[in-house]
């Protein structure tokens, strides 16, 4: 009876401990050095990459909050620095920047420059394969509606639309502006796209699959400064060409 009670009992010990090691493996443990949560408008890490289902955001800035209640903010040398490659202090590109980052003290051009191009990348491609669920975290209402309107009749018609995006040579802001807490940010792409529509045939109705051409866009995006929601949308756009 003792040698199978000690059998029994080391079986049930061992199942524990099996048992605990799972747990702690799915469960983890916390040590400070944890993964943030995954933002969608900020840049994945390369060897990361994105997860999948979500979307890339548009990042604040310099990760650095400002604690509620307080007038601390970027001092006007910080502010300088910031803007020193992207527009002059006494521009009026420079003064509408500078009034952003007071009312976004996160705000850095650099690095919203580099989601904003991540954006327009994303949103080009997400058009071309009708992927609303995309369009939809990246687009505000009004661009949303059209954009959703443009693929209903595309889908009507039996057409596809393919888009390669070979590169983005030039994504400059050229506007700024803060109104009633929300900040809006226009910046013109100069990209390079291949670009076709064809019908249920698969002939070619538009476009040229062969044939890169230069394309203008001009596309501004907005966020609400107050929220803690780091997300900037696509709310207005305009193809120079």
């Amino acid at each position: 009876m003792s040698e199978a009670f000690d059998i029994y009992t080391l079986l049930f010990l061992v199942l524990a401990v099996v048992i605990f090691i799972r747990l702690r493996s799915v469960l983890g443990r916390r040590t400070g050095n944890e993964r943030q949560p995954f933002d969608p408008y900020s840049r994945p890490d390369a060897k990361q990459g994105a997860p999948e289902g979500t979307v890339v955001a548009l990042p604040r800035g310099r990760n650095a909050e400002v604690p509620v209640g307080t007038d601390t903010g970027p001092s006007p040398e910080d502010i300088e620095e910031r803007l020193e490659r992207y527009a002059k202090a006494d521009s009026p590109l420079g003064k509408s920047l500078t009034a952003l980052i007071k009312a976004d003290p996160g705000f850095d051009p650099a690095q919203f420059l580099d989601g904003a191009k991540m954006a327009y990348e994303m949103i080009v491609a997400a058009f071309a394969e009708g992927d609303e669920k995309t369009l939809k975290q990246l687009l505000g209402d009004d661009v949303l509606e059209g954009f959703s309107r443009a693929i209903a009749e595309r889908d009507e018609r039996g057409e596809t639309h393919h888009t390669t995006l070979v590169g983005i040579d030039k994504a400059d802001m050229i506007e700024a502006e803060v109104k009633d807490k929300q900040a809006f940010v226009t910046v013109k792409f100069v990209s390079e796209l291949i670009s076709v529509t064809r019908d249920s045939a698969g002939e070619v109705v538009d476009g040229d699959p062969k044939k890169v051409r230069e394309v203008t866009d001009i596309w501004t995006f907005a966020r609400d400064t107050v929220s803690r929601n780091p997300n900037w949308k696509l709310v207005a756009t305009e193809a120079a060409n």
